[in-house]
């Protein structure tokens, strides 16, 4: 399927890597559907395309990657939502964003993908050990990961 994007221009993409948001995500409740673009083979960061506008896409990433020890509080009614009764068969990302020189992720508002149906959810958690703006990676020590533990 061929989308545009206002970063990469138009860009051939397999329906697979396509993820179904029901509600939407926090903001844009009407753009349902989006398309997960890997841009590098060793990147753990991903775009999280919206597929009907060119200029809305997301820098995703597994919050594993910079917090080990983050696990999503699931409740059984968020994961029957998206088809799912196992939380192990789920994908979790969260939303990156650039501060200064330091790039951070919500980790109050993780998306939860069913990796079979690609249906997903973006969580709003009360866990006060998590914020919106955790410290992930300072760009100018590229290698060098801010936080290693929540």
């Amino acid at each position: 399927m061929m989308i545009e994007t206002s970063r990469f221009g138009p860009l051939e993409v397999d329906e697979n890597r396509l993820i179904h948001f029901p509600k939407g995500i926090l903001g844009f409740p009407d753009q349902l559907a989006y398309a997960l673009i890997q841009t590098a083979e060793e990147s753990g960061f991903y775009w999280l395309q919206a597929v009907g506008r060119s200029d809305l896409a997301f820098v995703v990433c597994d919050p594993r990657l910079f917090v080990p020890d983050y696990v999503v509080p699931v409740k059984l009614d968020d994961l029957a939502q998206i088809g799912l009764s196992d939380p192990s068969v789920a994908q979790v990302f969260i939303i990156v964003n650039k501060v200064d020189n330091i790039l951070t992720g919500n980790l109050q508002g993780p998306l939860v993908v069913n990796v079979e149906t690609r249906e997903a959810r973006q969580l709003v958690l009360s866990d006060r050990r998590y914020s919106t703006r955790h410290p992930l990676m300072n760009l100018n020590a590229r290698a060098q990961a801010v936080s290693k533990t929540a």
